[in-house]
């Protein structure tokens, strides 16, 4: 069965980051598995993460299809969802152990609901063909209030120290336990300037799956442009990232060299 994993929370705190190091690790962990990695925000940052051009979105493909509605194709909305189908196909780019996949901005305005349900549709059935799928969610709770992310296996979310990042965290989980249908959740406080941080935290009760403290080396990655599977196991956001795949039960073991000692995570 797919194993999909769910990443969301507050703009601003590393979701993305993190959301391409699950990638990194389990394309590392699993090379014999199929993986995509869908990006679900808007601003499409997954793809920047994993330096990868994006040509089409599903996004794109909705609203050709919407077009061809307006314009009068004489084609049955059938024939056209499943074009669309066949495109959103094409739409997925092969990479070095995994494929990836861009949904592009949310739905607008008007009543185009059967599109927009074929679409989804189309998009669990794509999921279903691989092995692990890792989304990269929009900032914040819309995409759960539209119940895109309708059924995933695993939620992580992400915060930071901040009050705000750990209230946003509280609320989508409680929207979550509503419209999601999901297996485990679990939370991941990042970018901390000291792990002490976390006894002053209060996250409603939710695993801590790791606790990452400021990535300096992801830091200049970023400004660098590089993707960030070439970072090392031994990077904070990489090890935090294996960490927390392991307490949420997604992987048995990593070996993760860390600050001059070598420690086996084991779930």
């Amino acid at each position: 069965m797919t194993k999909i994993v769910a990443v969301a929370g507050k703009g601003g705190v590393g979701k993305t980051s993190l959301a391409g190091a699950f990638v990194k690790v389990l394309v590392e962990k699993y090379p014999d598995k199929k993986i995509l990695a869908i990006d679900a925000d808007p601003a499409v940052g997954l793809s920047t993460v994993l330096n990868i051009e994006v040509d089409k979105t599903i996004d794109d493909i909705r609203k050709e299809v919407i077009k061809n509605v307006e314009d009068g194709d004489t084609k049955s909305a059938v024939e056209l969802l499943g074009e669309a189908k066949y495109e959103i196909y094409d739409a997925i780019k092969e990479q070095d152990g995994y494929a990836f996949i861009a949904i592009g901005r949310p739905e607008t305005a008007g009543c185009y609901c059967r599109i927009n349900s074929y679409l989804k549709e189309v998009i669990t059935l794509l999921s279903e063909q691989f092995d692990y799928v890792v989304i990269d969610g929009e900032a914040g709770i819309e995409q759960i209030n539209r119940r895109v992310m309708e059924k995933v296996s695993h939620l992580v979310l992400v915060t930071d120290a901040s009050k705000n990042g750990w209230q946003v965290v509280k609320t989508i989980k409680n929207v979550a336990d509503e419209l999601v249908m999901y297996e485990k959740a679990g939370v991941i406080v990042n970018r901390i300037p000291d792990k002490k941080v976390i006894e002053l935290m209060d996250i409603g009760g939710l695993p801590l799956l790791s606790v990452i403290e400021n990535d300096m080396k992801l830091a200049e990655a970023d400004i660098k442009g590089e993707n960030i599977l070439t970072l090392s196991d031994d990077d904070r956001i990489v090890a935090g990232a294996a960490e927390a795949l392991c307490n949420i039960g997604l992987i048995k073991y990593w070996r993760n060299i860390f600050e001059g000692f070598t420690a086996f995570i084991l779930f």
